[in-house]
C-alpha cells in the first residue's frame, strides 16, 4: 500500500511539475549553451487578421569567434503548404535558410537577420505578400513607410502643453483643497504611465510586406544581451500554416559547435481566440464525440443488465473504458475551451484530462489483449507468453502516456520535445504489435484445436470470430497510426482538424464492432458450451467433480419408457 501511494503521489508531482511550464498559445522558450543549428519556435495557422508578438528578451552570442557577415543569425518566418513537410528548409538541407533569396513556388518568407557590429535587423521579405509588419525602425522611415499611432501622440502632446499652461494659470491653492489635489496627483501618476505605454507604442512603424522587401529594424543592447521585437498582421491573401525558426548559421559547418543562449516570448493569436485555425473546431468535436460515446457506453450498460446471465468481467471492463473515453473527451474539450479564451490551460482541467487519458490508454490495450487471449470468455488462467506480453505492453503504455504529457506541456523548440516525440511514436507502434500477438496465438490454438478434439464446428466458429477481430485490429492500427497522419500532412491548413475527426471515428467504429461480436448473447460462438452430438441427444451433463464423476442425468422419453416394457417382457 505504502508503494502504491507513494507511486500515485509521484506520479501527481509529475503532472504538475509538467503544467508549471505549459503556456500553450502563449510561448515563453529559454534556451541555454544551444548548439542547433535551427531551433523550430511554433507552427501555427493563421485567418485573416491573425496576430503574431514576438518578442527576443535576451540573445547571448560570441562576438568574437564567428563572423557573422557570412555566418547570419537571426528568425525566418515562412508559410507552409502543408503541416511544414513542404516548407523550403526541407528542399534546401545544404543551404542556410538566411541566405536565401527567393523562395520555392514564391511562397511568402520573411527573414530578420540580426548585424550585432551596427546594431540593426535587416529585414528581408521575399515571394508575395500581404501581410503588415510592425516594428521600431532603425532610423527614419524610408518613403512609403508611415507612422502609426500618431493620434494618440499628437494628443498628448496637446495634453501636455494643455497642462503646463494651466499650471501656469493656476492660481495659490487654499488649505481645504489640499485633498483634492492629492487626488489629482494620483490621477496625474496614471495618466503619465499610459502616456509612457502610448508613447512606446507610438515608436514602432507600419511596413506593408507587399510593397516594402528590404528594411532595418533598431537591435538594442543591454549588459551584453540583445533585444528586439515585432508584430505580424496577416493579410487576407496570406492566411496559412506559419512557422516560425531560429538559425545560427554557423553551426551548420563541421566541427566545434558554438553555443549560444537565448529567451524569446511568441503569442499567437486569430480573431477568435489563441488557437491554431486547425484547432478551432476541436472543442466542440470532442465534446459532440463525448455524448456518442456516453451513449454508447450506456446502451452497452444496458445489453449487460439485459443478459446478466452471460456477462463475463471482460464486459464491465469493456464499459469502463467506454465511460472512461467519454469523460477523457469531456476534460480534452474543457482544456481547448481555455486555451482558447485564456492562452493557456486551467492546470485543475488539464491534469483531469491528462489522468483519464492515462486511464484510457491503459485500458484500452488491456482490454483488447484480454480480448485477444480468450479471457474470461474460455479460459480463467493466462498462460506464460500471455502474461509476457502484458508485462510489456502495460509498462510501454505508461511510458507512452507519459510521453505524450510531456509533448503537450513542452515548448515546441526544445530539445527534449522531439526526443519524447520520438519515444511516443516508436512505444506507440511496439504497443499495437504487442496486442496482435495474442489474438495470432488464439487462431493458431483454435486451428489445431478444430482437427483434433471432435469439435471442429464450434472451433471452426470461434476461428472465424477470432480472424474478424484479428482484421479489425490491424484496421484501427493503420486509419488512426497511418491514414489518418498522411491525411494530417496532405490536407489544407483550416482543415487538419479532420485527422482528429478520423481517429475518434475510427475508435468508436471500432469499439462498437468489437462490443457486437463479443456482446454477451447466447448465440455468440464464444459463450456457447462445447457438446457432443450424443449429449445433444441423449444427455445432460449434470457435474464433473470428483465425487460425481461420469454420472450423468437421464432424459428419458415415451419411447424410452416402451423399450423398457419391452425389454421387461
Amino acid at each position: 500500500m505504502a508503494v502504491a501511494h507513494r507511486g500515485r503521489y509521484v506520479a501527481g508531482c509529475l503532472l504538475i511539475y509538467l503544467l508549471v511550464g505549459c503556456t500553450a498559445r502563449i510561448h515563453k522558450l529559454t534556451l541555454k549553451n544551444e548548439t542547433r543549428t535551427a531551433v523550430d519556435l511554433n507552427n501555427f495557422g493563421f485567418y485573416a487578421n491573425g496576430t503574431l508578438d514576438v518578442k527576443l528578451v535576451s540573445l547571448h552570442i560570441s562576438s568574437q569567434l564567428v563572423n557573422y557577415s557570412n555566418y547570419p543569425v537571426g528568425f525566418s518566418l515562412s508559410k507552409s503548404r502543408v503541416n511544414g513537410l513542404l516548407s523550403y528548409t526541407a528542399e534546401e538541407p545544404e543551404t542556410c535558410p538566411l541566405t536565401l533569396t527567393k523562395s520555392e513556388n514564391n511562397e511568402p518568407l520573411i527573414l530578420f537577420i540580426i548585424d550585432i557590429n551596427t546594431l540593426s535587423v535587416n529585414v528581408k521579405v521575399i515571394g508575395e505578400q500581404d501581410n503588415h509588419l510592425f516594428a521600431k525602425a532603425k532610423a527614419e522611415a524610408p518613403k512609403g513607410q508611415r507612422k502609426t499611432r500618431q493620434a494618440p501622440g499628437e494628443s498628448t502632446v496637446k495634453s501636455d502643453e494643455n497642462k503646463t499652461s494651466d499650471k501656469g494659470d493656476k492660481k495659490p491653492e487654499k488649505p481645504e483643497d489640499k485633498k483634492n489635489e492629492d487626488d489629482k496627483s494620483v490621477d496625474q501618476t496614471k495618466d503619465q504611465t499610459e502616456e509612457k505605454t502610448v508613447a512606446k507604442k507610438v515608436e514602432e512603424t507600419e511596413f506593408n510586406l507587399e510593397t516594402t522587401k528590404h528594411l532595418t529594424l533598431a537591435l538594442d543592447k543591454v549588459n551584453g544581451s540583445y533585444n528586439f521585437s515585432f508584430h505580424v498582421v496577416v493579410g487576407p491573401r496570406a492566411e496559412g500554416l506559419y512557422s516560425l525558426r531560429f538559425y545560427y548559421c554557423k553551426n551548420k559547418l563541421p566541427g566545434n559547435r558554438v553555443p549560444y543562449s537565448f529567451t524569446v516570448e511568441v503569442t499567437e493569436e486569430n480573431p477568435g481566440g489563441y488557437l491554431s485555425a486547425a484547432e478551432i473546431p476541436l472543442s466542440r468535436l470532442y465534446i459532440c464525440m463525448a455524448g456518442v460515446f456516453f451513449t454508447a457506453a450506456m446502451v452497452w450498460v444496458y445489453m449487460l443488465m439485459k443478459h446478466r446471465y452471460s456477462v463475463f468481467k471482460i464486459h464491465w471492463l469493456m464499459a469502463a473504458l467506454a465511460f472512461t473515453k467519454a469523460t477523457s473527451l469531456v476534460f480534452h474539450s474543457i482544456n481547448y475551451h481555455f486555451i482558447n479564451t485564456e492562452g493557456h490551460p486551467i492546470e485543475a482541467w488539464a491534469v483531469m484530462y491528462y489522468i483519464t487519458h492515462l486511464l484510457k490508454g491503459a485500458l484500452l490495450f488491456i482490454t483488447l489483449a484480454l480480448i485477444g487471449t480468450g479471457w474470461a470468455f474460455v479460459k480463467y488462467i493466462l498462460s506464460d507468453k500471455e502474461k509476457k506480453i502484458f508485462m510489456i505492453v502495460i509498462p510501454l503504455q505508461v511510458l507512452a502516456n507519459v510521453a505524450y504529457i510531456i509533448i503537450e506541456s513542452t515548448e515546441e523548440g526544445s530539445s527534449e520535445y522531439y526526443v519524447w516525440k520520438e519515444i511516443l511514436f516508436l512505444v506507440d507502434l511496439i504497443c499495437c504489435g504487442a496486442i496482435l500477438f495474442p489474438v495470432v496465438w488464439s487462431i493458431r490454438h483454435l486451428q489445431e484445436a478444430s482437427g483434433t478434439d471432435g469439435k471442429a464446428a464450434m472451433n471452426l466458429e470461434k476461428l472465424k470470430l477470432f480472424r474478424h477481430y484479428y482484421v479489425m485490429i490491424v484496421c484501427y492500427i493503420y486509419f488512426t497510426r497511418i491514414i489518418a497522419i498522411l491525411l494530417k500532412v496532405t490536407m489544407p491548413f483550416q482543415w487538419q482538424w479532420c485527422y482528429e475527426f478520423l481517429v475518434e471515428m475510427s475508435t468508436l467504429i471500432f469499439f462498437v464492432l468489437t462490443g457486437y461480436k463479443f456482446r454477451p448473447a447466447s448465440n455468440n460462438p464464444y459463450l456457447q458450451l462445447p457438446q457432443d452430438e450424443d449429449d445433444v441427444e441423449m444427455d445432460e451433463v449434470v457435474t464433473e467433480s470428483g465425487a460425481l464423476e461420469g454420472i450423468s442425468k437421464v432424459k428419458k422419453t415415451c419411447n424410452g419408457r416402451e423399450r423398457q416394457k419391452e425389454s421387461t417382457l
